[in-house]
């Protein structure tokens, strides 16, 4: 009689406790990081010379990104926008896909003129 299969609902209580022990093993342990705590791992902590050139360049990719909502939301093309503020589409697009490199003269430029908005400027100390 010891060889006879098990019942299916022993099978099936089997398969449970098992998935129970590896999710309470693996699921249950792991450790789920914030977005600073992954940052500060990869690049360092704020002040170190990789973090700061990280959030520096986030931070040009955000003025890139708000430039480009403006424009579409005014349904200009950058073609449009970029005669209109006397520069390339190609620069246009460069801003918009990663913000470096932009002059404040630029910027004002882009967003006074081309784009009708005021910039405001905040500085942390």
């Amino acid at each position: 009689m010891d060889n006879l299969p098990e019942s299916p609902k022993n099978e099936i209580d089997k398969a449970k406790k098992l998935m129970a022990e590896y999710y309470n093993e693996n699921v249950i342990k792991m450790n789920t990081k914030s977005w600073k705590h992954i940052k500060d791992d990869v690049y360092g902590k704020v002040g170190t010379e990789r973090r700061d050139q990280l959030d520096r360049d986030f931070e040009s990719f955000k003025v890139g990104l708000q430039l480009k909502m403006v424009r579409e939301e005014k349904n200009l093309t950058q073609s449009e926008l970029a005669e209109i503020v006397n520069k390339k589409r190609e620069y246009i697009s460069r801003i918009e896909n990663n913000g470096s490199n932009l002059t404040l003269k630029t910027l004002f430029d882009i967003v006074e003129k081309g784009l009708g908005g005021k910039v405001k400027i905040s500085i942390e100390a």
